[in-house]
């Protein structure tokens, strides 16, 4: 089996609706660690919950409280999601084990095909 993984963040910014495409046309898995992307086709994502992450304003506040940024820990995420595209895998034949549905901490149940990832005048 084969599938698609894209290391560099600059064609993950600069192509996602190509990128996303052509993965599916060929029917090749693709993994994420945005939610985004599997909300648009990607089989499964596997990463920190950036809006969280974004909400998380505590280092903001000591540091408009006088703390030098340098003080600050360093933090690591913690907690990772699992979001899995149900009808991504359905379209590319793959089964997805009961036991990791009940896991994921979301399944999408769609879309899966070109069309429906993307208007078509947005298709490159």
């Amino acid at each position: 089996m084969e599938g698609v993984f894209i290391v560099s963040p600059d064609l993950l910014v600069r192509f996602p609706a190509l990128i996303l495409r052509l993965a599916l046309d060929k029917g090749l898995p693709l993994p994420s660690q945005r939610k985004e992307w599997v909300a648009q086709g990607a089989l499964f994502s596997y990463g920190p919950n950036y809006a969280a992450v974004g909400r998380d304003a505590r280092y903001v506040d000591m540091i408009l409280k006088g703390t030098h940024p340098p003080d600050l820990p360093v933090e690591q995420m913690s907690r990772f999601e699992l979001i899995i595209n149900l009808k991504t895998a359905q379209a590319l034949g793959f089964t997805i084990p009961p036991m990791l549905l009940f896991q994921a901490d979301e399944v999408i149940r769609g879309p899966a095909t070109t069309q429906e990832i993307m208007p078509r005048w947005a298709l490159p």
